[in-house]
C-alpha cells in the first residue's frame, strides 16, 4: 500500500464536509442527552445520581476505549470502521426506544451508542490528518465544530419530536437520522496510489533474517569422513552387482535421500519458526516494559503529572452542566415561558465559538499556552460557584454561554500537551490524558446527581464542581511556575527524558 502525500486541497474539503457531519450526527444527541436526562427521570422515576449514568457513559466510554478505536482504524482504515459504527450509534438509538428500565440504557445507550462515536472521532480525525499537512490545524478545527454544532441543534430538535412523539419516538427518528452517517462514511475515500501485492512467500521466507536464531550442531570431521568412505564402499559393492540390482539400489538411495532432505528441512523451519515466536513474544514484552518505563518518566514531569490531575477534576467538575442545566433550571422553578432557547443549545453555540477563539490565540507567538489554559480553568471553576445563585433564565443563560466558550479550551489542549512533553512523546502522553479525561467524563454527572439525591438540592454539587476545578487549575498554575525550574536546577538531577514545560516549549 502506497500512500501519496497529504494533498492539503482537492478530495480532502470532501473530507473536511463529512467528518464534520459525521461528527454533527453522532455526537448531536450524546451531548443534548440533558434533554433526554428530564424524560428518563420521569419514565423510570430512579435516582438522578443512577439516571445521569447514561449520559456520562455515552460521552465517556468513547475516551476510554481510545486505545481499541486507535486500533481499529489503523487495522480496518476509516472507512470501513466510519460505515460500522454508523451501524452502532443508529442501532444504539433505536434499542434506546425500547428500554424497559435504566439498565437497559445503560448499555444500548451509554455503550453501544459511546463506543460508536469513539471509533467515529478516532476514524474522522486519522481520515482528516492523512488528507492535510499545512492546513491540518484548520482542517481539524473545523470538523470539531460539528460536535459543537450538533449539540446546538439537537437540544431543540429532541426537545420538538419529543413533544410531537414522545421519547420513544424522539429516539427512533434521531437513530434514523444517524444512518447518514453511512454516506459520509463511505464517502472517506483512502489516501492510496496503487495497490501492488508482494511475491507470494512461504512463511519461514517472510521471517525476518534478524529472527534466524536457528544453530543446527555442526558435523565433526570425522563424521564426514566416515560418511565419505562409506558411501565410496557402497559404490563399490554396486559396480560388482547386476545392472538391474544397481538401478533399483540406486532408486532406493534417491528416494531416502530425498525423504530424509525432507524430513531435515521441515525439522529446520519447525525449529525457525519456534525460535522466531520465541524472539517476537520477547520483543513484545520488552516494548511493554518501554511503555511502562516512558510512562513513568512522564509522570516524573511535574507539568505532566498536574496537567493529568487537571484534566481529570475538570471533566468531573465541567460535564456536569451539559447535561444537568435543563434540570437545574427546572429545579429553580423557572417558568417554561420564560425559556426563548435551551440552555444545551447555548451551551453548544458557545462551545464552537470559544474551540475557535481559542485555537486562534494559541496560534500567537505571544501567548503562552499553558498559562491561557489554566486561565480557562480558573474562570471555569468561578463561573460553576456562581450557578447556585443564578435564579432566573437569563442569568442561567448567561452562565451557559460562559461555561461553553471556556470548554472550548479542548481545542488547545493537544498544543498545551505539545509543550509539556515534546512532539516525540505526545501520541503516548495524549492517550494517558484522554483516558482518565473519559474517566472524569463518565464520573462527574453521576457524582453531581449523588450530591442532589443526598441533599435535595444542587448547590452543594456545583460547589464541589467549581472546587474540583479550582484546585486542578491552581495545582496546574503552582507546576508551571517559572521559579520551581530554578529549584529544580538546584536539586537533584532529572531522569534522562525527563522535560520540563520551559525545555519543551522549544519544540
Amino acid at each position: 500500500m502506497v500512500f501519496r502525500k497529504p494533498p492539503d486541497g482537492g478530495w480532502g474539503w470532501v473530507i473536511v464536509v463529512v467528518s464534520f457531519f459525521t461528527q454533527f450526527l453522532c455526537y448531536g444527541s450524546p451531548l443534548a442527552v440533558g434533554v433526554l436526562y428530564l424524560e428518563w427521570l420521569d419514565a423510570f422515576g430512579e435516582g438522578k445520581g443512577k439516571t445521569a449514568w447514561v449520559g456520562s457513559l455515552a460521552n465517556g466510554i468513547g475516551l476510554l476505549a481510545s486505545p481499541v478505536c486507535s486500533i481499529c482504524v489503523s487495522s480496518f482504515g476509516a472507512r470501513p470502521v466510519a460505515i460500522f459504527s454508523g451501524f452502532m450509534v443508529a442501532g444504539g438509538l433505536m434499542m434506546s426506544s425500547f428500554a424497559p428500565n435504566i439498565y437497559f440504557l445503560y448499555i444500548s445507550y451509554g455503550i453501544v451508542v459511546g463506543l460508536g462515536c469513539g471509533l467515529l472521532y478516532t476514524a474522522t480525525v486519522t481520515i482528516t490528518c492523512h488528507y492535510f499537512d499545512k492546513r491540518r490545524g484548520l482542517a481539524l478545527g473545523l470538523i470539531s465544530t460539528g460536535s459543537s454544532v450538533g449539540l446546538f441543534i439537537y437540544a431543540a430538535l429532541q426537545r420538538e419530536l419529543i413533544d410531537l412523539y414522545g421519547l420513544d419516538g424522539c429516539l427512533l427518528i434521531v437513530g434514523a437520522l444517524s444512518l447518514n452517517i453511512l454516506a459520509c462514511g463511505s464517502l472517506m475515500r483512502p489516501l492510496e496510489s496503487s495497490y501492488s501485492p508482494p511475491p507470494e512467500k512461504t512463511c519461514v521466507d517472510k521471517v525476518p533474517d534478524q529472527y534466524f536464531v536457528y544453530h543446527e550442531k555442526e558435523k565433526t570431521v570425522e563424521e564426514n569422513i566416515s560418511i565419505l568412505e562409506k558411501g565410496y564402499v557402497d559404490e563399490k559393492c554396486a559396480n560388482n552387482m547386476p545392472d538391474y540390482k544397481q538401478d533399483s539400489i540406486l532408486n532406493k538411495n534417491v528416494l531416502s535421500s530425498i525423504n530424509v532432505n525432507e524430513k531435515d528441512t521441515y525439522k529446520k523451519k519447525v525449529v525457525e519458526q519456534t525460535n522466531f515466536c520465541k524472539q517476537l513474544a520477547k520483543r513484545k514484552w520488552q516494548l511493554y516494559l518501554n511503555y511502562w518505563e516512558e510512562t513513568v518518566v512522564l509522570f516524573k514531569n511535574k507539568v505532566f503529572a498536574a496537567l493529568f490531575v487537571a484534566i481529570l477534576l475538570f471533566d468531573i467538575g465541567v460535564f456536569p452542566p451539559s447535561l444537568l442545566m435543563e434540570d437545574v433550571a427546572r429545579s429553580a422553578n423557572i417558568n417554561e415561558d420564560d425559556y426563548r432557547m435551551p440552555l444545551i443549545s447555548i451551551i453548544g453555540i458557545m462551545t464552537a465559538v470559544g474551540k475557535l477563539t481559542l485555537g486562534t490565540l494559541a496560534d500567537f507567538e505571544w501567548v503562552n499556552t499553558l498559562y491561557l489554559y489554566v486561565t480557562t480553568l480558573l474562570m471555569t471553576g468561578v463561573a460553576l460557584f456562581a450557578i447556585p445563585f443564578a435564579k432566573s433564565y437569563l442569568t442561567l443563560a448567561m452562565l451557559s454561554g460562559i461555561l461553553g466558550f471556556l470548554t472550548g479550551n479542548w481545542s488547545i489542549f493537544p498544543y498545551v500537551t505539545t509543550k509539556t512533553v515534546g512532539i516525540e512523546k505526545l501520541t503516548h502522553a495524549y492517550g494517558i490524558l484522554m483516558f482518565f479525561a473519559g474517566l472524569g467524563n463518565s464520573l462527574g454527572p453521576p457524582i453531581v446527581g449523588w450530591f442532589y439525591d443526598w441533599t435535595q438540592e444542587y448547590d452543594t454539587a456545583f460547589y464541589f464542581s467549581g472546587f474540583c476545578v479550582l484546585l486542578g487549575g491552581f495545582l496546574l498554575l503552582l507546576a508551571a511556575l517559572p521559579c520551581w525550574n530554578a529549584c529544580t536546577n538546584q536539586s537533584s538531577k532529572l531522569p534522562p527524558n525527563t522535560y520540563s514545560y520551559k525545555v519543551a516549549s522549544s519544540a
